[in-house]
């Protein structure tokens, strides 16, 4: 039976609920395998498992609970190793690097920031900022709306105009937040999102960090902000040495585990 890993930690790290379920129909148990001042948080994988959301959270939850207790590096959803001897011989040959990322994170969490453009709102601004934009559309206006290429050539400094925002916003909003940070990771682009932004804060001030992003929210209120956390610290587990051949538990992080 393959085996399913949720996250790595100290040996020493207290243990989990009694019954505990994880991924899987039903649930399969939890349980600590332990290498050396390591250990890793397993169950059977379930045959076939695919990332639906009863899963994704049932991954998230683990990590949650085991996480309130001591540091846990997170495994990606879906981390699967061939047996246990495979994970204990991971835990073996990248101990070191482990120790390492636990003792840096040890008493973090991680929030995941995304901002977009409030889309009338920052029109109205982009409009009061940009004298030839105004001009252009003052005598539009003026002519009825304007030939077809003076409307064109205003649609165009209109988008150009946001676009360069967007980065304005973006390089703003990190600099308003990582002061309030340990450390910042910049996640993909996506479709939406001017800015999709992870930051590792230590627990004891999260709560200056949250202030942080409400004063972003105040003094900017053409952006909306959305905060996911506290999370695992999924962006700043960096990976280690290639892995043992046949294992597929390598791979740690993926910030926003199917519930953003």
């Amino acid at each position: 039976m393959s085996t399913y890993v949720y996250g790595i930690t100290a040996g020493s790290h207290p243990a989990l609920p009694e019954g505990m379920g994880g991924v899987g129909d039903p649930p399969r148990p939890v349980r600590i395998l332990k290498e050396g001042d390591l250990a890793a948080i397993v169950s059977e994988a379930p045959e076939g498992l695919r990332p639906k959301r009863k899963d994704l959270l049932a991954h998230q939850n683990v990590l949650a609970e085991a996480g309130s207790a001591a540091c846990v590096l997170p495994m990606r959803f879906g981390s699967i190793a061939p047996d246990d001897d495979s994970v204990t011989g991971v835990l073996a040959e990248r101990a070191d690097h482990y120790q390492e990322r636990l003792r840096a994170l040890e008493g973090k969490v991680e929030y995941n920031v995304k901002a977009t453009h409030v889309e009338e709102a920052v029109l109205h601004r982009v409009m009061a900022e940009n004298e030839e934009i105004r001009a252009l559309a003052e005598a539009n206006r003026q002519a009825d709306g304007g030939t077809y290429e003076q409307r064109l050539r205003l649609g165009e400094l209109v988008a150009a105009a946001v676009q360069a925002k967007e980065a304005e916003d973006a390089a703003e909003l990190r600099r308003l937040l990582e002061s309030a940070a340990a450390a910042e990771s910049v996640g993909p682009q996506s479709t939406g999102w001017l800015a999709n932004v992870s930051f590792l804060v230590a627990r004891d001030s999260a709560e200056t960090f949250l202030a942080a992003v409400e004063q972003a929210r105040a003094s900017h209120p053409h952006l909306e902000l959305r905060v996911n956390g506290p999370l695992p610290p999924y962006s700043f587990v960096e990976p280690g040495p290639a892995e043992p051949a046949g294992s597929t538990i390598g791979g740690t992080g993926g910030a926003d585990t199917g519930t953003g």
